[in-house]
């Protein structure tokens, strides 16, 4: 099975590659359109600023090409809130595979931290995403900015609010936390992502 992760500007990219690699895969990270159409299974994730960001997946035609895509898709974290329609973040225009806008945290009180960052648990788990994943285990955030619930989450935390911890929409698949750093609980939900028919 070829696994295939986006090759673009964004941070965190080989800790991804790391966590699929000791769940036994052998992932390539690629721009390139012939291997990403190609793959098994694409894996979108990384870190940054959403305005940046899209700016150079237009730059790259990247933006058609993971609307294009047919196969399964997992965004992270940043990738989750690109696959948006938009975000408050630079006020940004985002892929609109989700229709769904991404918003800013606002704190309620002194102790909500702005970053919100650390462990959290997850909870009304749906879809084969989250087999063998229970109820309320940890995965770990690092976020400013949230998707709110809508009819496409299949994942919630709470965090000030509560938000979408997950979402899925078709074949496209997306997770606000970050699996390759939520140990087993993440290997798990990278091995069912792996999996999946």
């Amino acid at each position: 099975m070829q696994i295939a992760i986006v090759k673009y500007n964004a941070g965190n990219i080989r800790s991804v590659v790391n966590a699929l690699q000791r769940i036994g895969c052998n992932p390539v990270i690629t721009d390139s359109p012939e291997a990403l159409m190609s793959a098994d299974k694409i894996i979108f994730p990384g870190q940054g600023a959403a305005g940046e960001t899209m700016k150079y997946l237009k730059e790259h035609n990247l933006d058609r090409l993971i609307r294009a895509l047919r196969q399964p898709v997992l965004g992270i974290c940043i990738g989750q809130q690109l696959m948006c329609r938009h975000s408050e973040e630079d006020n940004t225009d985002c892929l609109g595979i989700f229709p769904v806008d991404v918003k800013r945290f606002v704190p309620t009180d002194s102790s909500e931290k702005v970053p919100a960052m650390g462990w959290n648990n997850i909870h009304n788990l749906k879809t084969g995403l989250f087999e063998h994943v229970g109820e309320d285990d940890f995965v770990y955030f690092v976020h400013s900015y949230y998707v709110p619930v809508c009819d496409y989450t299949i994942a919630e935390a709470d965090y000030t609010l509560p938000f979408s911890a997950a979402l899925r929409k078709d074949n496209f698949y997306a997770t606000q936390f970050h699996p390759e750093k939520s140990g087993s609980v993440g290997e798990q939900i990278l091995r069912n992502f792996i999996e999946l028919i």
